[in-house]
């Protein structure tokens, strides 16, 4: 990502963080652990909220639910990120692009959850 220090693409490169999605009434929550860096997002599908990523960036966010996958449309200072997040054959398949450059992330199921 344009912004992002090298060192910082590195160290989130070698983390494997445990990511947890939990529902409460309307409001998701999404919780990120690793030993990087720790962030939890709270917010109601469909509308926009303000979020600081693990990088330290102050978005406004949204997220909508589409076709199975959660897709999440960060803007910053002129900028956009989509973050689409969707269950393949068991796994979270997590895509993110920015300016016609996509990351794909896949996480497997923690043991014992």
């Amino acid at each position: 990502l344009a912004g992002v220090s090298l060192a910082t693409r590195k160290l989130g490169s070698l983390t494997k963080p445990i990511v947890t999605i939990s529902i409460d009434g309307d409001v998701l929550t999404i919780q990120t652990k690793s030993t990087f860096k720790s962030t939890e997002v709270s917010f109601k599908l469909g509308e926009e909220f303000e979020e600081t990523t693990a990088d330290d960036r102050k978005t406004k966010s949204i997220v909508t639910l589409d076709d199975g996958s959660l897709t999440q449309v960060q803007k910053w200072n002129g900028k956009e990120t989509t973050i689409k997040r969707r269950l393949v054959d068991g796994k979270m398949v997590v895509e993110c692009t920015m300016n016609n450059v996509t990351c794909i992330r896949i996480y497997e199921k923690a043991r014992g959850h």
